[in-house]
């Protein structure tokens, strides 16, 4: 029987995993320096978490199932929908705005390809309670301050506001069902079948004029001015068009402005940003890596009052997941995570079998210290214990031989110059220390 891993999953060796670990721990600093908190909630969930967020039809894309007492059950496809619930169950009555960040992993039944997996991983965070321009805007300043951290270059961060389309919609008279066919077709670049729904529901020709040229719009500051000119007489875009506003003057304040300015800045204003779902209600951005080409994007976020939906208050909520597979793949392609050093720093070569005890003493002396030590456990021969360490891509060996141990001293070899000295082995502990 030949045992192999489901489709659309991966297994992860020792140096993916040093890569992953250092992006990881980058996103969770930066994270935590915002003042969010951590939070971990379930793999799998009750499936109405899932439908009540966005409908019957996404069951086809989930790994559902029944458990012992029948209760339907999934494996979580994001992890938004988890968090909301676990504010209304454990955090109502918290002051907000309340700031949580997670890390885990999603899981979609559609067919494999290139990117897109199965299993898949998103790091994000939310902001419950924080509906203000100062608060949209420190959830984008975060988002562009963990790809700066992390290096990676030639990123565009787009960034929307769903009022704008939706408010032009309400003035159509465009019905809720209606509008969010039309958002959904938007979000999904289909013009053709943008197009023929708009004709269905016979949106008048100047409306339909203006929609079609604003989600081509993309720039700077000045594009808001030529939307103003074409909805003079539209109350609900003005009033999405002011708030917009006031959040791109925000962004100045921390630190994002020349939005538009390709040259001094990678913040471009998309109008044509969208989504399918009710709940999303203002700001919406986007992170793309133009060079990954139909891979390109690799974070979404915006604002969204997804608790009403449960069930719960009106309460707004500011958040954004990175897709942390594509992520990886962006810095790999740029090469920022490249050189991942190996997990041992020292290794203790025992040459002799009298030597072993005092070599196991010296290991667990410096692990003690917080230093990462392999020492041979397998009894090699001397010259494959040199070709056992330098496959661990260790710092240093420590040779400790019968004659050294007579004198008190052991030897240290740096694996990358082929020097090697002779330390007291009293000593060896603050030799190493300063040598890593």
């Amino acid at each position: 029987m030949e045992l192999s891993k489901p489709r659309g999953t991966r297994d992860f060796l020792f140096e993916e995993m040093k890569q992953r670990k250092q992006v990881e721990s980058t996103l969770k600093k930066v994270f935590e320096t915002y003042a969010y908190q951590e939070i971990k909630t379930p793999l799998f969930e009750d499936l109405s978490l899932f439908t009540m967020k966005s409908g019957e039809e996404i069951v086809d894309q989930l790994y559902n199932f029944k458990d012992k007492s029948e209760r339907e059950l999934t494996l979580r496809p994001e992890i938004t929908a988890p968090v909301a619930r676990l504010f209304m169950n454990e955090m109502q009555k918290s002051p907000k705005p309340i700031k949580m960040y997670y890390y885990g992993s999603c899981f979609r039944y559609e067919r494999p390809q290139k990117g897109r997996y199965r299993q898949f991983w998103q790091f994000g965070c939310e902001m419950i309670g924080g509906k203000t321009p100062e608060a949209d805007a420190e959830v984008i300043a975060m988002a562009s301050h963990s790809l700066e951290e992390l290096g990676l270059d030639g990123y565009e961060i787009h960034v929307g506001h769903l009022g704008i389309l939706r408010g032009l919609l309400k003035e159509a008279k465009v019905k809720g069902k209606d509008q969010d066919q039309i958002m959904a077709l938007i979000d999904k670049g289909d013009e053709f079948g943008l197009q023929n729904y708009l004709n269905k529901v016979e949106i008048d020709e100047k409306t339909t004029g203006i929609l079609l040229m604003i989600i081509e719009m993309k720039g700077g500051v000045e594009i808001l001015d030529e939307v103003r000119q074409q909805i003079s007489d539209k109350k609900l875009v003005l009033e999405a068009l002011d708030e917009f506003s006031a959040l791109l003057k925000t962004l100045g304040d921390f630190g994002i402005d020349k939005i538009g300015d390709k040259e001094n800045n990678n913040v471009v204003i998309n109008l044509g940003i969208a989504r399918g779902l009710d709940y999303y209600s203002g700001m919406v951005f986007e992170v793309y890596v133009p060079r990954l080409g139909a891979q390109k994007q690799i974070c979404g976020g915006g604002t969204y009052n997804l608790i009403e939906t449960f069930g719960g208050e009106k309460i707004e909520s500011t958040g954004f997941a990175f897709g942390f597979d594509r992520l990886i793949n962006a810095l790999i392609y740029e090469e920022k995570i490249k050189d991942i050093s190996g997990a041992t720093d020292v290794f203790v070569a025992p040459i002799s079998d009298a030597t072993r005890p005092k070599s196991f003493e010296i290991a667990q002396k410096l692990r003690n210290s917080g230093i990462s030590t392999e020492v041979d456990l397998a009894r090699r021969k001397f010259k494959k214990i040199l070709s056992f360490a330098n496959h661990l891509k260790a710092r240093y060996v420590i040779l400790v031989g019968e004659r050294d141990l007579l004198e008190g001293k052991v030897t240290v070899k740096d694996m990358d110059t082929g020097n090697q000295e002779s330390i007291p082995v009293d000593d060896i502990l603050d030799h190493v220390l300063k040598a890593i």
